[in-house]
């Protein structure tokens, strides 16, 4: 196959006898974008959008997609972080050789301060606590057993927080040594969760399958014996395997996944967390998030509006990784559906809850692009949103 997006959905439209304009009609993408890509100006899009062109053409999205379905991180967003990814390979000093070296204690107590940073999308702060907190828990690794659990769970953050600012390179890095370091596998599937996030931003639905699916089969618990952890872990694992699934056309897979995380979900019985660790916070709501987000990639925003409208409004606390990217299908469906009040009120609440994340999502970008393309005239609460998200004039 042609090594690019354009050259590959050319080759597809014309094998299956299509033009230009009869594929803008069928997948509901615009004919100038489909031109662009085909001729090279524009080199890529979002991955719902290669998944709709796919589904038209009746090919799996991986049959399309490039390298990288989405952007990595701005030279102003690196440039930012650059002491943090420094602090990650800076040379291992010995214990030996410092005066005050750290203690496990004392990092473990400095990590725990750090979390509702994470949780909190803080990047200002994370930005000045990271550097010296990755040296310590690097020196701390080499102590014992519980200073390498320590500086795993600072790793798998670290690479959570890179992918979630589109640091793809730096979080590969974190969670790659995040896994090696792993004292038992539910610790590992911790972070292959977050590892299935990572490709599913790069494009790499088929690796992401893959990587969810083994490790899913690894941790499957028998339902009647397993632990909370054991649940909200394997669950995680269905979500990502659900997620690639969709995303590559292959619904009947997704959904299959979908019922086995709800499985896990019941049992549960509730929204869990393991440790208190936000990252694996798993239970009902959770997985009917993940089914609306589904629905979203699968252009259903009459179902995610109808799903949305069924989940608790209060006790599940606004995180970037779940309820926020929820609310972003909700503003989706807004938009799609023509309600654009609505889907800039939607818009302007999760600026409020996580001024610092909205900035970086190119999700948002591309529904408030669609919302300004739908209005004669803006308002100036939209004209302060596309100023939030690097919407261009």
């Amino acid at each position: 196959m042609p090594a690019n997006l354009g050259e590959r959905l050319r080759d597809v439209r014309k094998r299956r006898g299509m033009t230009q304009q009869g594929l803008a009609r069928e997948s509901g993408v615009s004919v100038s974008l489909i031109r662009k890509l085909e001729q090279g100006e524009r080199q890529d899009t979002r991955l719902e959008t290669v998944r709709r062109l796919a589904a038209s053409l009746r090919v799996p999205t991986m049959r399309l997609v490039a390298e990288s379905a989405e952007d990595g991180a701005s030279a102003a967003t690196l440039d930012q972080w650059a002491t943090v990814r420094k602090a990650l390979t800076a040379p291992l000093r010995e214990v030996a050789e410092l005066d005050e070296p750290p203690t496990v204690d004392g990092v473990r107590d400095a990590l725990s301060a750090a979390v509702p940073l994470f949780a909190g999308d803080r990047f200002a702060e994370l930005r000045a606590v990271l550097p010296p907190l990755l040296r310590d828990a690097d020196i701390v690794a080499q102590l014992d057993l519980q200073g390498r659990a320590v500086h795993v769970r600072l790793l798998q953050l670290t690479g959570w927080l890179f992918t979630q600012t589109r640091q793809f390179e730096a979080a590969e890095w974190c969670l790659g040594a995040a896994l090696a370091g792993s004292a038992d596998r539910l610790q590992g599937a911790s972070t292959v969760n977050t590892m299935c996030w990572l490709l599913l931003r790069q494009g790499k639905l088929g690796e992401a399958q893959e990587l969810a699916t083994q490790w899913a089969d690894d941790t499957e618990p028998r339902l009647s014996r397993a632990t909370p952890d054991e649940l909200s872990a394997w669950g995680w694992l269905l979500l990502r395997l659900s997620a690639a699934a969709v995303r590559d056309n292959r619904t009947e897979e997704a959904e299959d996944a979908l019922r086995l995380a709800h499985s896990a979900a019941v049992a549960l019985g509730r929204e869990f967390a393991p440790g208190g660790d936000f990252l694996r916070a798993f239970g009902p709501v959770t997985v009917t998030l993940k089914r609306t987000e589904n629905a979203m990639v699968l252009d259903r925003p009459d179902v995610v509006l109808k799903l949305a409208a069924k989940i608790p409004a209060g006790g599940f606390r606004p995180t970037s990784n779940n309820r926020n990217r929820h609310l972003l299908d909700v503003a989706n469906a807004y938009a799609k559906t023509r309600q654009y009040g609505q889907a800039v009120d939607t818009l302007t609440g999760i600026r409020n809850a996580a001024p610092e994340w909205l900035p970086n999502q190119r999700y948002a970008r591309d529904i408030l692009g669609h919302i300004v393309a739908g209005r004669r005239t803006l308002t100036e609460e939209m004209r302060s949103l596309a100023d939030t998200v690097g919407l261009p004039v």
